[in-house]
């Protein structure tokens, strides 16, 4: 045909039209630029004698390791049957709204006659020519004797049904988990296993025909979703998340949020952003965390050797205002202002306390003092390895939350927006003993061949000591048994710790905490783009949460993290995961995790109050100034609080002055 003068018309049987199929296919997947897929598609299609030829090898090759049955199927499921439809399956859901298993007699002989001439044969656009293709292929059944004359008239009656034609859904819009199965999406496009670059892994998505197994447990994922629906509608001007995260592997085991259908309808609270997730992961700019942030701040001490029995005077107002502080670039490097500063504590207890008693009621002077006393560049630096993603807007850098934070004392009180599923990586981190694993999703690849490929790893490693998640754990153990988040504790004898976060004007609440088992998040927050949260309009709220009742569900809100997100979402959830788990417990710390170590105290009476500052500083002492009255001059360096030659706990030293 390819040198008759008559020109060439279609001769190949279903085996050669497969194996140029599975040419151009190939093409496609591996294909690393536009004009690169062209010229090697060109050349699957080339009318050339050496094509036909090569093309009859493979096919008579094929033959001999496939029947024709399997030969058919797998060219019905790979061949364009039009409208964006590759497969028989997908032609079938599309323009009949069925399966393939499921065509009738009509529907399959017009997908038949539909291969040869997908956009002259398409129902949707050309019903006419697309109802003649059909009954081309009915007359010839009818003529081999594989269907009787009155099948052939009854098929050739039926009218193509327009209204049943369903779009082809791309994408992960349309399944059961989406946000989950964008999220599969988004990790596997950073897969080596899948290609050297984005495209690649992209067309090996797409056209690779790949199996892809999840490790989320369906009946938790419905659990969570249920729970949080349950508090937070889609249509609701709140947004609401649940993220459970496996100590020591990073399996996300649920991800849940208040708008779990994914499209552009926002009248029926559908988004396209997963509200849990960083933003590289298809997540929106972040929340304030609130008081959650506390945790990363009690770890930073415990490394620098402060123990839970520090004790701070923690009134309330506490004026921060011309503090000069640590950061990263050295000593005393940052200074709170211009502005004044002077935190409150929302729940009393502003007195001199220690770590427990200031987690259990989350007293933000106490934590400020503690943060202060770890430095700025240790609590930073404690939440960037824990795993935390601050949020930014699409197509921005990504934030660095040291450098962005280590000069606002505030850090501590969780002003920084993240992601909801970096806090419970953050947490799980702790759950683990100090192992920070990040996220994963995806168990298993197998690849067309029956080829397992690699999968994403979790690059579990330690970045904290194991004393130091074990105090923190130990205080937060002590928040959810008697302080801001028994309203969430789990009933039974399973250990738990967590911690409470209301952020100000109560616009998020939070609860994050975790068992041995499994570290959760729940949140809830305004939508700060409806009604009332916007200012100056009308009906506009100024308490957040506070007493608000969420329109679609009835459900009243205290405005409180245990209360609300720990309470209503955080402990039912948990709950129900853990019936029939083991009741684990978490270690307890050493002594110098909870008291301290003893060290000798150096002589600096010889010293001003600057050198002697340095030097107790230097020795691990957090070293505080008081002036005292005294017919001294004025500036004099009186002593210190803790005597030179004696032994002492390595956490404060007050240097006194007139």
């Amino acid at each position: 045909n390819s040198t008759s003068v008559d020109g060439t018309q279609g001769g190949s049987s279903i085996t050669q039209q497969y194996v140029k199929m599975v040419q151009i296919e190939s093409c496609q997947t591996r294909g690393t630029s536009d004009a690169a897929v062209k010229k090697c598609v060109d050349e699957a299609r080339a009318p050339t004698v050496d094509r036909k030829v090569r093309e009859l090898r493979y096919a008579i090759a094929l033959e001999q390791r496939l029947t024709k049955d399997q030969i058919l199927s797998n060219y019905l499921n790979i061949a364009y049957y039009g409208d964006g439809s590759y497969g028989v399956e997908a032609a079938a859901r599309h323009y009949f709204n069925t399966t393939a298993a499921k065509l009738t007699l009509p529907q399959a002989a017009m997908l038949a006659g539909l291969v040869q001439n997908p956009d002259a044969f398409n129902p949707v656009l050309h019903r006419e020519a697309a109802t003649d293709r059909r009954d081309v292929v009915v007359n010839r059944m009818a003529e081999l004797g594989l269907i009787t004359p009155a099948q052939m008239k009854s098929a050739k009656a039926q009218r193509f049904d327009a209204k049943a034609v369903k779009p082809i859904l791309k994408g992960c819009v349309g399944t059961r988990y989406p946000f989950l199965c964008d999220y599969v999406r988004r990790t596997l496009e950073q897969s080596p296993s899948l290609g050297d670059n984005l495209r690649e892994r992209d067309n090996q998505l797409d056209r690779g025909g790949l199996q892809i197994y999840t490790a989320i447990d369906p009946k938790t994922q419905d659990m969570a979703q249920k729970k949080v629906s349950a508090v937070v509608g889609p249509t609701d001007p709140l947004i609401s998340t649940m993220n459970m995260i496996q100590p020591g592997t990073g399996l996300i085991v649920a991800s849940a949020q208040s708008r779990p259908v994914m499209g552009l309808n926002k009248k029926k609270g559908e988004t396209y952003f997963n509200l849990s997730a960083p933003t590289e992961m298809g997540g929106i700019q972040g929340y304030q965390a609130g008081s959650t942030f506390k945790a990363f701040t009690m770890a930073a001490a415990f490394e620098k050797g402060i123990p839970i029995s520090k004790k701070y005077n923690a009134k309330s107002p506490y004026d921060f205002t011309g503090r000069r502080f640590d950061t990263c670039r050295g000593n005393n490097t940052g200074k709170v202002g211009p502005d004044k500063y002077a935190p409150k504590n929302s729940v009393g207890h502003s007195k001199k306390i220690a770590m427990t008693e200031a987690a259990e009621y989350s007293v933000n002077t106490y934590f400020i003092q503690l943060e202060l006393g770890a430095g700025m560049c240790g609590v930073t630096k404690m939440a960037e390895k824990l795993g935390v993603k601050v949020g930014h807007p699409l197509n921005k850098p990504s934030v660095n939350i040291v450098k962005t934070y280590q000069d606002s004392i505030s850090f501590t009180l969780g002003v920084a927006e993240v992601a909801p599923m970096s806090m419970a990586e953050a947490y799980a981190t702790f759950a683990s003993g100090g192992i920070h694993c990040s996220p994963i999703i995806v168990s298993k690849i197998v690849d067309r061949k029956g080829k397992q490929l690699d999968v994403p790893s979790a690059g579990c490693k330690r970045v904290i000591d194991k004393d130091v998640a074990d105090g923190v754990s130990k205080v937060l153990k002590s928040v959810i048994d008697k302080g801001t988040g028994k309203p969430a504790r789990v009933p039974g004898s399973f250990d738990q710790a967590g911690k409470t976060g209301t952020i100000n004007s109560n616009n998020a609440v939070w609860f994050a905490g975790y068992t041995p088992q499994v570290a959760g998040v729940s949140m809830i927050s305004i939508d700060n783009t409806r009604k009332p949260w916007l200012k100056n309009k009308s009906g506009f709220r100024s308490k957040g949460v506070e007493y608000y009742t969420v329109p679609s569900t009835k459900v009243f809100l205290q405005g409180s993290g245990g209360g609300d997100a720990g309470a209503k979402i955080w402990k039912p959830v948990m709950s129900e995961y853990l019936k029939g788990k083991d009741h684990t417990s978490f270690d307890d710390p050493p002594k110098k995790i909870k008291v301290g170590k003893k060290v000798t105290v150096p002589y600096v009476g010889n010293l001003g109050i600057s050198a002697a500052t340095k030097k107790l500083q230097k020795e691990g002492f957090d070293v505080s100034t008081q002036s005292v009255y005294s017919n001294r001059p004025k500036y004099t360096f009186l002593g210190w609080s803790a005597r030179a030659g004696s032994r002492g706990r390595c956490t404060s030293a007050g240097c006194c002055r007139r």
